[in-house]
């Protein structure tokens, strides 16, 4: 407000006082150096004013008419997947799974990419929830996927935190999953030292919330970039002006792919006076 510029035009100089170095480390395997580096210099400019919204499939969300209990909503909201895509133009979707039930999280994947196929979506991502001690778990989904549904398994862009987010206590080697598909730290994301230990490990993308506040968001996208990693901006859902720095963060972060946005879906009535004020955001 004082210098009466957006605030992703002032994180460098004048405006900062240190460089990266005096905040990051790099990892020691590497010739990276923050020396003389800001955030600016990891951020996109200018900034997409378009960005690819993703669409969170619940694990309980009804798919198609058998699965309706009778006790859903009557709000004028869509209910079933096919619906939410048709009224939202979606090309993304976000696939909730157990972690827990092998089978369960493949008929899950199949059930909804036999969806996303037919209505023309491009991408899924695949959130088995922190729920996964074992890697091979995940391998076997993933590899039985891409032998019986190679068409899936394609459109799966990323796979989302299946281990246990206390990556100090759970260093699990998880370059085999990460070989198959990019593999992202989402509640292991909110420290930059957390996301070193997690690219030793074999993680090899970074999952950023503006809910982790924007100082850590920030300095976490720095070395994950300085690193080599990508990134991609998720929700924690962010109604009415929270909107507004979640969408920014992923328009300057240069994301794998546009945006997880969900406020529309849980509670989309709490946000129409800024709906009004910001009309398409």
């Amino acid at each position: 407000m004082l210098h009466r510029k957006p605030i992703y035009e002032l994180y460098g100089p004048p405006f900062m006082n240190y460089d990266l170095s005096h905040y990051l480390k790099p990892a020691e395997d590497t010739a990276v150096s923050f020396e003389g580096r800001y955030p600016r210099d990891y951020l996109v400019f200018p900034r997409p004013d378009k960005l690819p919204a993703w669409h969170l499939v619940g694990g309980l969300d009804p798919l198609a008419p058998a699965d309706l209990r009778g006790d859903e909503p009557s709000d004028g909201y869509p209910v079933l997947l096919e619906d939410w895509i048709d009224r939202d133009g979606l090309k993304c979707l976000k696939v909730k799974l157990r972690g827990d039930d092998a089978a369960w999280d493949y008929s899950r994947l199949m059930r909804v990419g036999e969806i996303a196929l037919r209505k023309d979506v491009y991408w899924l991502t695949a959130d088995f929830n922190c729920t996964v001690t074992d890697p091979a778990y995940v391998n076997d989904i993933l590899d039985r996927l891409h032998d019986e549904h190679p068409r899936i398994y394609g459109m799966i862009l990323y796979v989302e935190q299946p281990f246990p987010y206390d990556l100090e206590r759970n260093q699990i080697d998880v370059h085999s999953v990460s070989a198959r598909k990019p593999l992202f730290m989402d509640e292991s994301a909110h420290d930059w030292r957390l996301i070193r230990l997690g690219r030793k490990l074999g993680w090899s993308g970074v999952a950023l919330k503006t809910c982790k506040t924007q100082t850590g968001a920030l300095l976490s996208l720095c070395w994950a970039k300085a690193h080599g990693m990508a990134l991609m901006v998720q929700d924690l859902t962010n109604p009415m002006l929270a909107q507004i720095p979640h969408v920014l963060l992923a328009a300057h972060a240069g994301t794998i792919m546009g945006v997880e946005t969900n406020s529309m879906q849980f509670y989309p009535d709490a946000s129409l006076p800024e709906e009004a004020v910001h009309p398409g955001l």
